[in-house]
C-alpha cells in the first residue's frame, strides 16, 4: 500500500504482521485495521434478494445487499444507507433487523487487500416486490429473487457470503 513513508518519504517502510506499516527512519506507524461491512438477507414472498455485481471484485457474481460501514456510522446505519444506495429501498420504521452471523472476509480492490469483518442481518419484508426496487446503476447489474435453497454457493461473490447463506439456511 505504501512505497514511501507518508511522514518522511523514506523508502524503507515495512509492512508487518499483515496489518501495520512502520518506518525505521522516523518511527511512523500506521495500523491497517479491519473494515466493517454489512450484508442483509432480505426475505420477501418471492424469495431473498440477491444482487448481480456490476463491478470488480467478483463482477457478475451474486451478493447480498450491503457494503462498507462509513466512518461515523454504526452497522445498522451503514446497512440502511447501503440498502437505499444499492436497491433504492429502506426498511420502514419499526422493521425488525436481526444480526444473525459475522465472518471475516478478504476484499481485494485496486491492488489493496482489505480485511473485513462482515456482519450479516435479516429483514423480513412481506410487501416488498421487484417493482419497489431500483438497482444502483453501474454498481448493480441486476436484482434477483431466489429461494434460499436455490442459491448455489459457487455463484456467490465472497466466502463470507457463502458462509452467511449456509448459516441462514440452517435457521429457515
Amino acid at each position: 500500500m505504501f512505497k514511501f513513508c507518508p511522514a518522511c518519504g523514506s523508502t524503507k517502510i515495512i509492512f508487518k504482521d499483515n496489518r501495520v506499516f512502520k518506518c525505521p527512519d522516523c518511527g511512523f506507524t500506521y495500523y491497517h485495521n479491519t473494515a466493517a461491512a454489512t450484508g442483509c438477507v432480505v426475505s420477501t414472498p418471492n424469495g431473498v434478494i440477491l444482487l448481480v455485481r456490476g463491478k470488480e471484485p467478483s463482477r457478475g457474481k451474486l451478493a447480498l445487499p450491503g457494503g462498507f460501514v462509513d466512518p461515523g456510522e454504526g452497522a445498522l446505519e451503514g446497512l440502511r444507507r447501503e440498502l437505499q444506495e444499492e436497491i433504492g429501498w429502506t426498511p420502514p420504521p419499526g422493521t425488525e433487523i436481526e444480526l444473525f452471523a459475522s465472518f471475516p472476509n478478504i476484499y481485494p480492490y485496486k491492488n489493496i487487500v482489505y480485511n473485513t469483518c462482515d456482519l450479516f442481518f435479516t429483514i423480513h419484508a412481506p410487501d416488498l416486490t421487484a417493482a419497489d426496487l431500483r438497482p444502483e446503476a453501474g454498481e448493480i447489474e441486476d436484482i434477483r429473487f431466489l429461494r434460499p435453497d436455490e442459491v448455489k454457493p459457487e455463484d456467490l461473490a465472497f466466502d463470507s457470503t457463502r458462509r452467511a447463506m449456509a448459516a441462514y439456511l440452517k435457521r429457515v
